[in-house]
């Protein structure tokens, strides 16, 4: 419509939109449908979002994950395979574990029970489950005795509360070892040969991929568990 062809109604009208798109172009919308002139409305102005919509790109690196906090298990697939291999003899001695969110059942579940990291002595013998004592020191967990509950590991909810946590750090004495419980070699995974721990009773493998000098990304690769839980690990 030409604007010297505007009727009284249409004028007032076009003040209807223009009142409408500088305060709330919903509230345009709705005195429109009210005057019943909401198709003439719509062929004349289309409300728009008070805000652009933010489109979230798929997070791409290691660091982008850590800033956001979590990444999908997809997304934590593929900055792995990005990552540079690592050679068994960089992984000797002790490294503290820290979690890397994928909305699997295992996140948090390390953290509440005090876990410290893993600590590899020779590639062969490592300590794979070190926790937090409650007098400040560490304690290397034999991880047999978690055989009966592995297989369950993705499939019931783990609890994670303090108390919990504090009982089991209360009763470490009784799952403490100091006997090797995995080992070092360099295996094939995902078409990249790079050190993995192998434990000596759970059908687990950790493979490992280097993120930078002292940090490295791990997943952990469970026979017949759905998603890969992943885990980070720093040098001490």
């Amino acid at each position: 419509m030409l604007a010297g062809s505007l009727t009284n109604s249409d004028v007032s009208f076009k003040r209807i939109i223009l009142w409408g798109h500088s305060a709330n172009g919903q509230i345009c919308t709705l005195i429109a449908m009210a005057l019943g002139t909401y198709p003439r409305l719509n062929k004349v102005f289309v409300a728009q979002p008070s805000a652009p919509l933010i489109r979230i790109d798929a997070v791409k690196t290691f660091s982008e994950a850590v800033a956001i906090g979590k990444a999908t298990t997809a997304e934590a697939l593929d900055i792995f395979d990005s990552l540079e291999t690592v050679a068994v003899s960089d992984m000797i001695g002790p490294w503290r574990g820290s979690s890397f969110p994928t909305d699997h059942p295992l996140d948090g579940a390390l953290e509440a029970y005090h876990w410290h990291g893993k600590r590899f002595d020779t590639p062969e013998h490592v300590h794979p489950l070190i926790f937090k004592t409650m007098d400040g020191s560490t304690a290397s967990v034999n991880p047999l005795w978690t055989l009966p509950l592995v297989s369950w590991i993705d499939r019931l909810p783990i609890p994670k509360s303090e108390a919990m946590g504090n009982i089991f750090q209360a009763s470490l004495f009784l799952f403490s070892t100091n006997q090797s419980c995995a080992r070092l070699r360099s295996v094939i995974y995902r078409g990249k040969e790079t050190a993995t721990m192998i434990y000596d009773s759970l059908p687990i493998n950790d493979i490992f991929r280097k993120v930078d000098d002292r940090t490295v990304l791990g997943l952990m690769d469970l026979k017949g568990m759905e998603c890969p839980f992943f885990f980070v690990l720093q040098r001490e």
